[in-house]
């Protein structure tokens, strides 16, 4: 069976999707990567990530799903204009087409501030997590999104005021994308609504079996 791969954001693990899972179909052939596990070690770079997340994608030997929230969903797009013969479908989860330098900035400042034990919940420690933003603040994908040709679900919460315009963008610009909003639903959306998402994944995979 081809498998549907769940990727986390920068600010949760893999196990911010426990309670999504357990609403989806087919729960035995989903994959939910540890990025930092991924890594095995080396530097917190996306690059590094990059590179690391293609080779864990490469392990399903077939197309996949993919599923990303925020860094999850820059990978799983980049990885996707990389590797378009085994992605099957694709999911984005209030994932930025480009990264927003001002907001960018403002998180590094809250981050600076905030103990290294506030890291602990994160998907990398309080070094790795700046090393890896600072890694990440030239990437745009926005003159290459219109490349992608498989089926794609773009979903964002409506409070996710940093996302939505996003949102907007890559539905116009990925050939046959369809837009969905969450209402009452912010930035985390497995964890603010995993039912209302595992619904919506259920219903996307169902019309592209």
């Amino acid at each position: 069976m081809e498998k549907t791969i769940l990727v986390h954001g920068s600010g949760h693990k893999a196990a911010s999707w426990k309670e999504t899972i357990s609403y989806l179909h087919h729960r035995e052939d989903i994959l939910c990567p540890e990025l930092s596990a991924i890594l095995d070690g080396r530097e917190a770079s996306y690059s590094s990530l990059r590179t690391a997340f293609a080779a864990y994608c490469a392990q399903a030997d077939g197309p996949v799903n993919l599923c990303g929230l925020s860094l999850g969903g820059i990978l799983a797009l980049d990885y996707t204009l990389e590797h378009p013969e085994t992605v099957k479908t694709l999911v984005l989860i209030g994932t930025p087409h480009k990264v927003p330098r001002a907001a960018f900035a403002l998180q590094n400042i809250v981050f600076r501030l905030l103990p290294k034990s506030m890291f602990a919940s994160m998907a990398f420690d309080k070094r790795d997590t700046f090393a890896l933003g600072n890694s990440m603040k030239n990437l745009d994908f926005s003159g290459s999104v219109h490349e992608i040709r498989c089926p794609t679900l773009i979903l964002c919460g409506e409070k996710d005021s940093t996302n939505i315009k996003s949102a907007r963008f890559l539905a116009q610009n990925i050939q046959g994308a369809e837009l969905q909003i969450l209402t009452n639903t912010g930035h985390v959306m497995n964890e603010e609504a995993p039912k209302a998402l595992a619904e919506r994944l259920n219903a996307f995979y169902a019309a592209h079996p």
